[in-house]
């Protein structure tokens, strides 16, 4: 018998034990907050002097690429940030990051966003392989970027959200990003599977549900085995150890994405002993839209600084 934890919950069920060339130039409520509208603390102790904007293949699928933005240090190496967008896993594209990529850039980051392969080309885990392919070969390029390969963030939102925890829970979370911000993460997919199928749910719920389904490639029933391995794998808190990296996780208070996708993974990562916070926030913004506020954009900000100073 396997045991198999999904949204807090143990459910137990029967089972078995010459890329990279340029292309182009649970139950616990959590308050509601009110993010603090302090000014940003800083930047990287690097000043670029000219800007750059290329697109990159990662990997030899359409798919596969990435654009990144970056600048010249005065001096030193600079922290890296990697993107992932949104979109049911189903859509969505890397070009949706530009003005935050840019905005990074500016600040002293090398900004990376990520295309990957949708689930309609190729079922799970191969949106999770694509990102852990793009983070690795940021890192390999370390010296074209001027980046220090040891002080990168992930920041993904929605369907990316998810993907940015398990790239800080998937095998040695630590030792590939030194923390994760995930917008609206869609970090119990089997939760959204089931809010999708309630009478009062929204479009957005209904497709996330159906989506759900697309990704791992099997209707989610406790009597199929095989399935409920593909949903253990999908569901982040399933690989938290401590070895994982540091979160913010943050959801609006209209969020079709709750904060109650986000419960199991905070305590789990508490129990852990890994810093983490989880925030709900005032409105109704979803994944990178919750940007639009400039107090939640500076508690980004302002993190992933804390993280890579």
């Amino acid at each position: 018998m396997r045991k198999v934890l999904v949204l807090g919950m143990t459910l137990v069920v029967a089972g078995t034990t010459a890329v990279g060339a340029p292309l182009t130039a649970a139950t616990a409520a959590v308050p509601e907050a009110t993010v603090a509208a302090a000014a940003f603390t800083g930047s990287p102790a690097v000043v670029a002097r000219s800007l750059e904007q290329r697109t990159y293949a990662y990997g030899t699928d359409a798919r596969q690429q990435l654009d990144a933005y970056w600048g010249t240090p005065k001096s030193g190496r600079q922290p890296a940030v990697l993107l992932l967008h949104g979109g049911y896993w189903l859509g969505g594209d890397k070009a949706s990051w530009k003005t935050f990529a840019q905005k990074l850039s500016a600040r002293g980051y090398a900004a990376f966003a990520a295309n990957y392969r949708l689930s309609q080309q190729k079922r799970w885990p191969a949106q999770r392989n694509d990102s852990v392919a793009a983070l690795a070969y940021i890192k390999r390029h370390a010296a074209r970027f001027h980046l220090d390969p040891n002080r990168v963030v992930v920041i993904g939102a929605s369907a990316g959200g998810q993907l940015a925890t398990m790239l800080g829970t998937y095998g040695a979370g630590r030792n590939n990003v030194r923390g994760v911000v995930a917008l609206s993460p869609v970090n119990s997919p089997y939760l959204a599977y089931l809010d999708g199928a309630k009478a009062r749910a929204r479009a957005s719920q209904r497709k996330l549900r159906a989506s759900v389904v697309q990704l791992i490639g099997c209707t989610p029933r406790p009597e199929s085995a095989a399935c409920w391995d593909r949903v253990q794998d999908v569901t982040p808190v399933n690989h938290v150890d401590k070895g994982d990296a540091p979160m913010l996780l943050m959801h609006s208070a209209g969020d079709f994405v709750p904060y109650e996708q986000s419960i199991a993974l905070r305590d789990a990562l508490t129990t852990a002993e890994i810093p983490v916070t989880l925030t709900k926030v005032k409105g109704s913004a979803h994944g990178a839209t919750l940007l639009n506020d400039a107090r939640v954009e500076k508690t980004v900000l302002n993190w992933v600084y804390a993280k890579t100073r």
